[in-house]
């Protein structure tokens, strides 16, 4: 029995894992801006004694939001994935790590969403992506031109 993943299968995971990393991350960046505003969250920040709120809170909300569609659609995706792991490395040293593992204010959440977007950082996007999508035009375009570059089968 082969238990090697296919292309398609390993592909197939890679998406599963952007929409899920991507529509929570799209989900929080929009509470953030949308909800409490950038104000209720800067004071929040404050209160949970994370540096410089004034910076953080707004850099934190545009990250998660904007970054949370680059991951869902696949679109600098290893940026987009790079940013929501910084994030979560904020989030657990600076709010979460002190209160212990377990939900409702301990780490795991904000582990979980740091082991999705570490996966996504280290794998790509995969072929169903819009970084895919752009880097095969590219490689077309560059093999009609000087014939150094071949598409993958």
């Amino acid at each position: 029995m082969n238990t090697t993943p296919s292309s398609r299968q390993i592909d197939t995971a890679l998406l599963v894992l952007r929409l899920a990393l991507g529509a929570i991350f799209i989900a929080h960046g929009a509470q953030k801006l949308f909800v409490f505003g950038i104000a209720g969250v800067t004071s929040g920040f404050a209160q949970m004694g994370i540096p410089i709120p004034a910076v953080t809170a707004p850099l934190v909300a545009v990250v998660e939001f904007a970054a949370g569609f680059g991951v869902l659609f696949g679109l600098l995706t290893r940026l987009a994935a790079l940013g929501l792991a910084i994030d979560m490395l904020g989030a657990i040293t600076f709010v979460h790590g002190k209160n212990g593992f377990f939900l409702p204010t301990g780490a795991e959440f904000a582990l979980a969403c740091l082991t999705l977007a570490l996966a996504v950082l280290i794998a790509g996007a995969g072929a169903w992506s819009l970084d895919a999508v752009i880097g095969g035009k590219l490689r077309t375009s560059r093999a009609d031109r000087d014939g150094t570059f071949r598409r993958a089968a």
